[in-house]
């Protein structure tokens, strides 16, 4: 079974992911044993914006998910893409 062609950077993704992260980041405990932490999910505040943009449904309720508009759906791939894909050329490397 040969592995799926790669059509994102997973280096570029991680990279993005660990900078909103730390959007929430904070520190924790008292010197010399300080670490940092970063909740796990994105601040209220950002999901509010995404709202008001029309990229997603209201945020604010009990599923520990949202819902894409379609508008969001596309920008969001747009973006991804964007951000992320790969070129042919680069497909073609591996």
């Amino acid at each position: 079974m040969t592995a799926p062609e790669k059509w994102y950077d997973e280096d570029k993704v991680d990279d993005v992911v660990l900078a909103l992260l730390y959007l929430n980041l904070w520190e924790d405990g008292r010197p010399p044993l300080v670490i940092y932490r970063a909740w796990k999910s994105f601040p209220w505040e950002v999901l509010d914006r995404l709202y008001e943009k029309g990229y997603i449904d209201n945020p604010r309720s009990k599923a520990k998910s949202v819902v894409f508009t379609e508008e969001g759906r596309r920008r969001a791939e747009e973006l991804f893409f964007q951000l992320f894909g790969l070129d042919q050329e680069d497909n073609a490397e591996e």
